[in-house]
């Protein structure tokens, strides 16, 4: 009886409040989807929901009124547990309101692929560890200023100085800033925390990738020190095991591709990972 009621005097206006609503929901979605808080999201959702079945059913009154005054707690909660995801979401509202795009120009980002893939391969090939990050449109100032200033040009002999292991900047990160100059070596990440790892054995590097994908939308490129395997990491997911033409291809995916202006940044994010799930699925075919 409460349905019909809700339903007939429902108004022109409350549907736009609820299509709004929904919006959000759907939207933040987005930002929260494939990483570590999807799993802790889901968990709280059902808890609430089973207390709240089980306070109806039962007529648990106390239960009840817990349940009324936890949402001020969780107003409290939330911003705390989901710190990564609200940051990034709100720097993707950010950019969205910017006319002035800031990325290198594709033939920039294009001489950026050709120097890293060369790099890597030789890296690879000599067992040398690596982590080149190339940063899109988060801001990585906060980690570029941990590391030495370069502001140099990208180019594959100097990575290769970088990351030769009796150097004194082998021990870090290579961060490739939006104008597509190397602005800095040694740059300290910040380590996963996620528990749901392709490989419980990765080392440092790997972490320090993941970790750094997982705040930021940037591309890091890692060279396994024990293996000498090349891999790539974004959005919170490690791709392993690539040789260099699918490194190319992959950068050439999530780096390289002309940008639309009039494209918002959850539509790029959205593409460029429709992109690469197929052509990971082409791969395994």
């Amino acid at each position: 009886m409460e349905l019909l009621w809700v339903l007939e005097n429902l108004t022109p206006t409350d549907l736009i409040d609820i299509l709004l609503v929904a919006l959000v929901f759907y939207g933040a979605s987005f930002f929260i989807r494939g990483t570590q808080a999807v799993a802790l999201l889901r968990g709280m959702v059902i808890v609430l929901v089973s207390m709240l079945v089980i306070s109806s059913v039962f007529n648990l009154l106390a239960l009840r009124w817990l349940l009324e005054n936890t949402v001020v707690v969780l107003g409290i909660a939330i911003p705390v547990i989901f710190q990564p995801e609200l940051r990034r979401a709100l720097e993707q509202l950010g950019r969205a309101g910017l006319l002035l795009n800031r990325q290198a120009p594709e033939s920039v980002r294009a001489k950026v692929i050709e120097e890293v893939c060369q790099a890597a391969e030789k890296l690879s090939e000599r067992r040398h560890g690596a982590l080149i990050v190339l940063q899109r449109n988060s801001s990585l100032q906060e980690y570029i200023r941990t590391g030495i200033p370069l502001n140099s040009e990208v180019t594959a002999q100097l990575l290769l100085t970088i990351f030769w292991p009796k150097t004194e900047l082998h021990d870090g990160a290579a961060i490739v800033n939006q104008q597509g100059r190397l602005a800095s070596a040694a740059s300290v990440l910040p380590l996963t925390a996620s528990r749901n790892l392709p490989d419980p054995k990765l080392g440092t590097r790997h972490r320090a990738a993941i970790g750094i994908s997982e705040v930021s939308d940037a591309v890091i490129v890692v060279v396994s020190e024990e293996t000498g395997k090349i891999s790539i990491a974004n959005a919170g997911r490690l791709i392993p095991r690539l040789d260099i033409k699918r490194l190319q291809t992959v950068l050439n995916a999530l780096y390289g591709e002309e940008r639309r202006q009039s494209a918002s940044p959850l539509a790029q994010m959205n593409g460029r990972v429709q992109r690469l799930l197929k052509f990971l699925r082409r791969e395994q075919a």
